[in-house]
């Protein structure tokens, strides 16, 4: 096989300034503006949606991963998705709330510190609009690292808690409460009746642009079926 030619002399700048493109790193893409959460009413507590740059804190002991199954299909609408997955991420709820399952980049984790640390390359390299986390247990500067990262980077950190503790309370910028408010019931209530979803109330009880909080009732469809499925 013939030895490839050096080039010459009138190419030389060509093939240095090609040279220099593909060692170039590629640039980010654009991050930033809201996400709305596709619920009109909570949309309009948030001024428009939950902002760039920012940790939100999903918390409540039923519907906050209905909720985030939500926002991981809206964003995946414009851009890719992270989401570390301690075992309990189950595709196809993702995909009944509409998410486009190749935007979505999931990242195997099970310990609390390898998560923050991939949570922190995700965040560095700016390549999804959003990153969804479970809660860990991690050191308090953790969090406010986190955040600092995201605020950098212009993506969305979500966080789904039961309950945010301190330090993540501190770090975030929005924190939204879902709660149960009741069943909904198709057919006849008793033997013959199905449960159709569920009737929540989400909470907006932080906002870092002092938006007034307040609290909107919305229905999940099948809700339970996703909050067991994404938990």
């Amino acid at each position: 096989m013939a030895a490839l030619a050096a080039p010459q002399p009138c190419h030389k700048e060509e093939f240095e300034l090609l040279k220099a493109r593909l060692s170039a790193k590629p640039p980010s893409p654009p991050l930033g503006g809201l996400l709305p959460t596709n619920i009109p009413e909570l949309d309009r507590l948030l001024d428009g949606g939950l902002p760039a740059g920012a940790v939100t804190t999903l918390e409540g002991e039923i519907g906050r991963w209905s909720l985030a199954a939500g926002l991981v299909a809206g964003a995946t609408r414009k851009g890719l998705v992270a989401i570390l997955d301690d075992g309990g991420l189950y595709p196809p709820a993702l995909a009944q709330a509409g998410a486009r399952l190749e935007r979505v980049l999931v990242v195997p984790v099970r310990r609390a510190i390898a998560m923050a640390r991939a949570a922190d390359i995700l965040l560095r390299s700016r390549i999804c609009r959003l990153v969804l986390v479970p809660a860990m247990a991690v050191r308090d500067a953790i969090w406010t690292r986190l955040a600092t990262l995201a605020h950098r980077s212009g993506a969305i950190l979500i966080v789904v808690a039961a309950r945010a503790n301190a330090a993540l309370s501190a770090a975030a910028g929005v924190r939204l409460h879902c709660a149960l408010e009741r069943a909904v019931v198709h057919g006849r209530r008793g033997l013959w009746g199905s449960i159709a979803g569920f009737e929540l109330s989400v909470g907006v009880r932080k906002h870092r642009h002092n938006v007034v909080g307040g609290t909107v009732r919305i229905r999940a469809e099948h809700a339970e079926m996703l909050d067991a499925a994404l938990r």
